[in-house]
């Protein structure tokens, strides 16, 4: 959540972040937030003076009782036990005052950087990179934005991903992965209604191979990057979900097992990023470099038609995700190296991908910037979102209390967090299925077919 050092010190920039993000009323949930944290102060302020003068009118008491004036010396003493009362009062009112502005923090988004560009929905969103040209064709034609963040990403492999065009060999067959799926006996969508409900597929045989091998190659990508593998739990309390933003926010979107109250994890970036809850590190162990493969729990499908059918969108989907804990000096840079080892996935997998800066509007209720990647279905002929990769600045940090202390100080200050998908498995597959498929079968990409034990599927 926004700290309330940044609502007051930066009161109009945080007004102008919401209302990037169309966060409607953001002048009066801010002005409402000041109004709840003056009662808090001003309580406190109370409470300070009250605890001085009792604790000044208590030194009386002792010195009146030897001067033998006891009657005084009880009146000292009903002043003080009214004092103490006095006191219980403030407190609580503080701390009232406190729950009331924690509980308006939480409703408040977080605010996005400034060159987060303005926009509503995902028609907004900017392109920074396509690897079907040299030079991508941004939605926005001549900003200068654009062309500062395609620099960031200041290589072009093109030439190493697969001809869409159909040329060469003749034309090639172009079946989406559900009649692929079916066709190779690799995933049963109708088995998973069966056990489960929909979007729930049951992988057989070399689907289920494929999934084990993705998992591992991302995983094992991860390391040699410098991450370290964690195993967490796949369900969470309520403090995890609050932590990192999923609780009150996403609450609909989990699934949620009444009787414990635990929430079935939508991505490992919940338990990962809690295991740093309450935590103070020292700034030489930052950044703080996590992965983790997970089975993911979303309760958002239910829509129906091409766009979510067959592995478009899934309740339950496997995914690697990596996270970094880092100082709010070095975040930035973070934040590129992950995008960097995302992009270095992709094209590892040789698939046509593009990224996009996401525009005010359809970023996430936590994120301060966000970039999505997505991978083009030759069979579906429409972009798929195969990973989002975040900073969230404080935010997360200071619902977690997730802090580091700086060599130069002694005070901690919050950490910065990150993470993305790398990668989410049920598109990767899906595209993998639609773009490798030629006459003679699927052809799985060379950086996989050490993981796979085959080359093709037939």
């Amino acid at each position: 959540m926004l700290t309330l050092k940044l609502i007051n010190e930066e009161t109009e920039r945080v007004i102008r972040g919401l209302e990037k993000k169309h966060f409607q009323g953001a002048a009066e949930a801010i002005a409402a937030v000041q109004a709840t944290d003056r009662k808090r102060r001003e309580a406190q302020q109370q409470l300070d003076n009250l605890l001085s003068e009792s604790k000044k009118k208590a030194a009386e008491i002792g010195a009146l009782m030897k001067q033998g004036l006891r009657d005084e010396a009880e009146k000292a003493k009903e002043a003080v036990a009214a004092m103490k009362e006095r006191a219980k009062e403030l407190e609580a009112a503080m701390d009232e005052a406190q729950r009331s502005v924690n509980e308006q923090l939480c409703q408040i988004p977080n605010i996005p950087y400034d060159e987060v560009p303005e926009g509503r929905a995902a028609e907004d969103n900017l392109v920074v990179k396509s690897s079907l040209s040299p030079n991508p064709s941004p939605v926005r034609e001549g900003s200068s934005e654009v062309n500062l963040t395609v620099a960031e990403f200041d290589k072009d492999y093109s030439s190493l991903l697969p001809s869409l065009t159909g040329e060469g060999s003749g034309k090639r067959p172009s079946l989406p992965h559900w009649e692929l799926a079916k066709k190779y006996n690799l995933i049963d969508f109708d088995l998973g209604v069966k056990i489960t409900g929909a979007g729930f597929p049951v992988y057989i045989g070399k689907g289920a191979q494929l999934q084990r091998a993705l998992i591992n190659f991302f995983l094992d990508e991860a390391r040699k990057a410098g991450y370290t593998e964690i195993m967490p739990p796949t369900v969470v309390n309520t403090a995890s979900g609050y932590g990192t933003g999923q609780l009150p926010d996403k609450e609909g979107q989990m699934y949620h097992a009444e009787v414990d109250d635990f929430y079935l994890i939508p991505t490992a970036e919940v338990p990962v990023t809690n295991i740093y809850r309450d935590v103070i590190l020292d700034e030489k162990q930052l950044p703080i470099k996590n992965c983790a493969y997970t089975q993911c729990f979303r309760r958002e499908a239910g829509s129906y038609g091409k766009d979510v059918r067959g592995l478009n969108r899934l309740h339950e989907f496997s995914k690697v995700e990596i996270v970094r804990i880092d100082t709010p000096e070095h975040s930035r840079e973070s934040h590129k190296e992950m995008l960097a080892h995302v992009e270095g996935l992709l094209i590892k997998l040789e698939l046509p991908y593009r990224i996009l800066r996401l525009c005010g509007g359809d970023q996430s209720f936590t994120s301060a910037i966000c970039y999505d990647f997505e991978v083009y279905s030759e069979a579906q002929q429409r972009w798929l979102e195969v990973s989002s990769v975040s900073n969230f600045d404080t935010y997360q940090a200071n619902r977690l209390k997730c802090r580091y202390r700086p060599e130069a100080s002694k005070k901690p200050e919050l950490c910065h967090t990150l993470n993305g998908s790398a990668l989410a498995l049920p598109r990767i597959v899906a595209a993998l299925l639609e773009n490798n498929q030629q006459a003679d079968g699927i052809h799985i990409p060379a950086a996989l077919q050490p993981y796979t034990g085959f080359a093709v599927i037939d």
